[in-house]
């Protein structure tokens, strides 16, 4: 984008003046720098310096969404990083708005999905010298702790670069986030046109594939050979890969049972043969050889070890990551594959010819039938028609609609909502399913939601714990004034993990985890134009989800959920640490 020059040059030898010239500036550079690498989206909230940016580029072409809440905006950005594999941007104004910011950028760094949080800033001789400039704030220092880079602008000039360093950082190798500081003078600065240009860079393969070592192959062939009850665990990493097609080759043509984890559902369909998700428990604690396919043995994994993997110490454990640092960071890894997923498990499938490499049918017996008899046992628990609904009625409706619609892209969280649907929904396509991740954040929901909606343009559902949607419940107005295809569920058990909990003191004060009884969040939608439905059965959940999916309007619905249907922080109680005091002077800690 260029601006037309308003300073003539006289010629000395005729007084005629010469044709302006173009200029462009900070501003426009940054716009022509993010389109010449293919990014021409922007989350962001408006506001001082960056407002005209937001103008500028929506001017250029470019699908500017304005949040309410910046980290609203920043967990779309990384959403949307991890369904293109391009960093989403996400642009806040200085100071509050940089730190309100600064929890998705570490989040998307936590979860290895590519971000750039682009900050506007004061300038550095004030902030240095702390003369107390608008929204003073050394953002750079304090944004370096939490993100896998943080640069700084200080002349136009350097636009191009360092948006080029920013792009690359975010993908290459392990993808995270990353912040660049813009003081806000510097988008005001004007220059030439033509050389402003010659300032832009478009990177060039940013994200190389990187493939293993083939004695490294060779050795994690050799223990698979040795396999008696091999598992291959896929993580949310070989979902951001999109290798999907080799990922389902090695699956079938190994043999073995796979686990996906929460992200990781839809790589193959949890409908496959071969899942064994509904055996989790089972095959975690009696597999003798691992496969982890972008997976980490985080707390998420119990790390590898403890009462969930059973004889740990006769485990052997073959690990794919870009990262050679994550290999041994708990256990100790037998063959480590360092290198992006695609190639590690193509290298993986060409050094299985003629290996001989087959699971033992006992094994695959044995998982099988463990993995129908869960089945079988929750399906008669997914029907049931309690009033006021549990979780497991609700959820058994939200799972017919999935299986019906399959295209529909899922995004969960909350405690008990979570827990509990990520082990029941089926998903049948890669990247359908978006929840916390790594973290645990809750309030990702709504910035999930709307990332997936506009990055795809799919039908989104998006099944929220009441807890979980009081962190970013406002954006129902950014979904409706984009009109976009999203229904919001909100299991409203009138509480946090339930919502009968009790004031132990006898006061009037009402328990520290209850909220307002059958809270009407569908009038929330309603107030912004878009659909409300306020349900209490599973029949009227049912009709509601799939007129909101035909319509594709905006909707929120409101399912009341017994408030003593819920359990102390869902799946993870363990992690909530324990009061000796408490058990001794309170009789309902004893519970």
């Amino acid at each position: 984008m260029t601006l037309s020059g308003s300073a003539q040059d006289m010629d000395a030898g005729t007084g005629e003046a010469d044709a302006p010239k173009e200029q462009t500036d900070g501003f426009h550079l940054v716009i022509d720098a993010l389109k010449l690498n293919g990014i021409n989206t922007i989350y962001n909230v408006p506001g001082i310096p960056i407002t005209d940016l937001g103008r500028y580029a929506q001017a250029q072409g470019m699908r500017v969404i304005s949040f309410r809440h910046e980290q609203n905006a920043g967990y779309a950005a990384s959403v949307a990083g991890f369904l293109t594999k391009k960093p989403g941007i996400c642009m806040t104004v200085s100071a509050p708005g940089f730190l309100n910011g600064l929890t998705a950028l570490a989040n998307a760094t936590t979860n290895c999905w590519p971000m750039i949080l682009i900050s506007g800033s004061s300038e550095r001789e004030i902030v240095d010298l702390a003369q107390g400039d608008y929204e003073e704030m050394d953002q750079l220092s304090i944004a370096r702790p939490f993100c896998k880079a943080a640069y700084r602008l200080n002349h136009a000039e350097d636009i191009g670069i360092a948006i080029a360093r920013a792009i690359r950082s975010a993908v290459s190798g392990r993808p995270g986030g990353v912040y660049l500081d813009i003081p806000g003078a510097m988008l005001g600065e004007v220059m030439d046109a033509a050389e402003g240009a010659k300032t832009l860079v478009e990177v060039i393969d940013p994200a190389a594939r990187q493939r293993p070592a083939p004695d490294a192959v060779a050795r994690a062939i050799d223990v698979m050979k040795g396999a008696e009850r091999p598992l291959i665990i896929l993580g949310k990493g070989a979902a951001y890969d999109q290798s999907d097609d080799q990922i389902r080759e090695l699956v079938e043509k190994s043999g073995y049972p796979f686990l996906p984890m929460s992200m990781a559902k839809g790589l193959l369909p949890d409908t496959h043969p071969q899942c064994a998700a509904a055996a989790r428990s089972l095959v975690l604690k009696d597999a003798d050889v691992v496969i982890m396919v972008g997976a980490r043995l985080n707390w998420l994994l119990s790390h590898g070890k403890g009462r969930q993997w059973g004889a740990a110490g006769n485990k052997r454990f073959i690990q794919i990551d870009i990262d050679a640092e994550e290999m041994d960071s708990n256990v100790e890894i037998a063959a480590p594959l360092v290198g992006d997923v695609g190639s590690c498990v193509s290298a993986l499938i060409e050094g299985m010819e003629d290996r001989g490499i087959a699971p033992p049918k006992e094994w695959l017996d044995t998982v099988h039938a463990k993995a129908e008899a869960n089945m079988e046992k929750m399906a008669a628990r997914l029907q049931n028609n309690n009033v006021p609904m549990d979780y497991h009625a609700a959820l058994g409706v939200l799972k017919q609609v999935f299986t019906e619609q399959p295209d529909t892209i899922l995004v969960n969280e909350g405690a008990n909502t979570l827990d509990m649907a990520r082990s029941i929904v089926n998903i049948q396509k890669p990247r359908h399913r978006i929840d916390v991740g790594t973290w645990g954040v809750m309030g990702i929901g709504m910035g999930a939601a709307i990332a997936a909606a506009i990055e795809t343009g799919k039908n989104v559902v998006a099944v929220e714990g009441d807890s979980a949607f009081g962190f970013c419940g406002m954006e129902v107005e950014t979904i409706c004034r984009y009109n976009l295809p999203v229904c919001v569920v909100i299991f409203n058990n009138n509480g946090i993990y339930r919502g009968d909990g009790e004031n132990w003191s006898g006061g009037d004060d009402p328990a520290t985890t209850v909220f307002v009884p059958d809270a009407r969040y569908d009038k929330m939608m309603e107030a912004f134009g878009g659909v409300g439905a306020w349900v209490k059965t599973p029949d009227e959940l049912r009709r509601a989800v799939n007129e909101a999916l035909a319509s594709r309007k905006p909707t929120l619905i409101n399912a009341a959920i017994d408030p003593a249907a819920g359990k102390e922080s869902g799946n993870i109680g363990n992690l909530n640490p324990q009061s000796v005091v408490a058990q001794a002077r309170y009789p309902q800690a004893r519970k």
